[in-house]
């Protein structure tokens, strides 16, 4: 199977940037430790604060889909449920 990579940027709402900004140490923590997790980043925009970068690699659909599967049910999931998502996602 294909690997997956998603790519693209969230953008938080100013009142919850310190809670999102918080959260995402263990985000990204809980994501590297994933199988199938090949690389991860999510990065702060120096421009604008508000907005931060994203590229995910995951070695296949299955271990992406139960990435995707972990996050909505994550603390993370709850902190960034008012965040927008702007992603393309590559199969």
């Amino acid at each position: 199977m294909p690997k997956v990579t998603l790519k693209g940027f969230i953008l938080v709402p100013e009142s919850e940037l310190e809670l999102v900004q918080a959260e995402l140490v263990n985000h990204t923590r809980f994501t590297l430790e994933e199988a199938g997790c090949i690389t991860f980043s999510v990065t702060q925009n120096p421009d604008n604060p508000l907005r931060f970068d994203v590229y995910e690699e995951f070695a296949d659909k299955e271990s992406f889909e139960l990435h995707q599967k972990r996050v909505k049910a994550s603390h993370w999931g709850k902190v960034t449920v008012n965040v927008e998502r702007h992603y393309e996602i590559l199969e």
